[in-house]
């Protein structure tokens, strides 16, 4: 049955594509469990710290309908039933349209789907997309606005409502922070962090991820200036720390 049904969406939605950056068929960060990941192309943040400038551009990677990425994805079902697809970038959210048959499609096929956002999106285009994936791992990019604006280019005003969002429609979400020295990673910052999310229900796990340099030779190969060149990678201790503090505020992290 779901299989005639899936073939009748297909069949209805062929023509809608997307503009695909890559595709991961075993991921294990994205999400709970063994997790395939399809990275959209496009973004319009410009964070500093950023590792996948090449995501950046809207016109750029690999049109793809839903049945070429499906069939992609099928073969390896088995492996993902205890956890499911992420759709990341980029911003998935940046199209929307795609995003939410390709949702629908998860759906029909008993997948467990999550979208990995910078929740930049207005909520009035990306409501649709969140009430039908079953998880959200929302950014947060910075706790203080005007930092916020300096780091990523816009503003974090609209992560803060879809996070919000999120608590009145009891959306389960994983928030993930990226520990950058110097920019949000201080003790003043995790406490305001930490606030944020103290007493959210919908906020299951809190992922610290520490700023690194892994991504600094696509800049040289994009032509584009890297201004975090000499930033150093967080201390492990300064890891644990954050960690501690946001326990303090019962944030599970």
């Amino acid at each position: 049955m779901k299989t005639l049904i899936l073939q009748d969406f297909l069949n209805r939605y062929k023509d809608i594509k997307a503009r695909v950056h890559s595709m991961e068929s075993f991921g294990g960060s994205d999400g709970p469990g063994v997790r395939f990941v399809l990275f959209l192309q496009g973004c319009r943040l410009r964070c500093l710290y950023c590792h996948n400038p090449d995501t950046w551009d809207t016109h750029s990677g690999q049109e793809m309908n839903l049945k070429d990425i499906l069939k992609k994805i099928l073969p390896y079902k088995k492996f993902y039933q205890n956890g499911g697809g992420t759709i990341s970038g980029g911003e998935p959210l940046l199209q929307s349209e795609f995003l939410y048959d390709f949702l629908v499609a998860l759906k029909v096929l008993g997948f467990h789907s999550a979208i990995d956002t910078s929740g930049v999106v207005p909520l009035k285009k990306s409501k649709k997309c969140i009430d039908e994936a079953s998880m959200l791992l929302l950014d947060i990019k910075e706790v203080d606005e005007r930092d916020c604006v300096a780091l990523t280019g816009a503003s974090g005003e609209n992560a803060l409502k879809t996070l919000h969002y999120c608590e009145e429609t009891n959306k389960p979400v994983w928030v993930r922070y990226v520990c950058v020295p110097n920019y949000t990673l201080s003790t003043a910052k995790i406490h305001a962090l930490g606030k944020i999310l103290q007493g959210l229900k919908c906020v299951q796990l809190v992922q610290l991820l520490p700023f690194h340099q892994l991504g600094a030779h696509k800049y040289a190969q994009l032509g584009l200036p890297y201004k975090l060149a000499a930033l150093p990678t967080p201390t492990n201790e300064a890891m644990q720390e954050a960690k501690g503090i946001l326990a303090d505020y019962g944030v599970v992290v």
